[in-house]
């Protein structure tokens, strides 16, 4: 039996996959409440930081990485008390029998977007090249980070950024969700397009194949292409996955930001690169519907 009054819902989706439009759209929504900064990788990576990348398996949940992280949704809670706490950290793509050992009741809400539109989006992160976030965001990701974690932390922000400068590509050593052979093909010269082809499809593949053993009613997917195309339907499918009503026009307001305006755009710059992206990414976007 649970000890939370609340649903913990975690959100799972590769880097760039609209996690942050889905969670969004929820947390505008009476009930729904999550942390106010975009991850907390942190917390979830409290007891096993020493872990060489984000591929923390079930394993290593048992112990003072379950407590904390429990802890850290209750102390969360009790902020405002919802009945929904939303969480969204792109890592957890590559550690979903970890998240569902650590939290048994979660229910997950997984979205999936086409590989070659994230490639192009994550490209511009792993450079720098979007805005950065604000001094504010920075602030809420210290308050909830383990304080004895942040040193390390720190230094890692600094190499990363320092790494860029001295980069040919102009891009950082690490970005995003960190897949077991990320640090390999950066010493093996990997170009960025491979690298970031092979994040989204290790995140696609190993979330499909966790929930894939999971029992029915834990997890609700949804395509990104399908959200912003119908955002309104794919909300109300949700909110019937979770057991919640929601007034219409609490839907329409949540889903008023939404646009369809990115659908389509990595594909079109990246179309000189398709043939070396397609030997990465094919098994995985056939899978899911996106060689059409």
């Amino acid at each position: 039996m649970s000890d939370f009054d609340f649903t913990p819902v975690v959100i799972i989706g590769a880097a760039r996959s609209g996690t942050n439009m889905l969670r969004d759209a929820l947390t505008r929504l009476e009930g729904f409440d999550t942390w106010p900064c975009d991850e907390i990788n942190p917390i979830w990576r409290h007891g096993n930081l020493n872990w060489p990348n984000d591929e923390i398996p079930a394993t290593r949940a048992e112990g003072e990485p379950k407590r904390y992280i429990r802890k850290a949704f209750q102390r969360f809670w009790r902020e405002s008390k919802p009945r929904y706490v939303v969480e969204k950290t792109c890592a957890n793509s590559l550690r979903v029998p970890f998240v569902d050992a650590v939290l048994p009741e979660t229910k997950f809400v997984y979205i999936v977007r086409d590989g070659v539109d994230v490639v192009a989006s994550a490209q511009k992160r792993w450079k720098g090249e979007m805005e950065l976030p604000s001094l504010p965001y920075y602030w809420a990701k210290i308050k909830y980070a383990p304080l004895i974690d942040l040193p390390a932390y720190g230094v890692s922000f600094v190499k990363n950024r320092i790494a860029m400068k001295r980069s040919a590509e102009k891009r950082m050593d690490v970005w995003g969700p960190r897949f077991a052979e990320m640090d390999a093909m950066g010493a093996a010269g990997a170009s960025l397009d491979a690298v970031c082809a092979t994040q989204w499809v290790e995140s696609v593949d190993q979330a499909d194949a966790a929930f894939a053993a999971m029992p029915e009613g834990k997890v609700h997917q949804v395509r990104y292409e399908d959200f912003t195309a119908d955002p309104e339907t794919a909300l109300k499918a949700i909110l019937s996955f979770l057991g919640k009503d929601a007034d219409p026009a609490a839907i329409v307001a949540a889903v008023a930001p939404v646009s369809r305006g990115s659908v389509g755009k990595g594909r079109k710059a990246l179309a000189g690169d398709a043939e070396a992206l397609m030997a990465i990414m094919h098994p995985t976007l056939a899978r899911h519907g996106y060689t059409g």
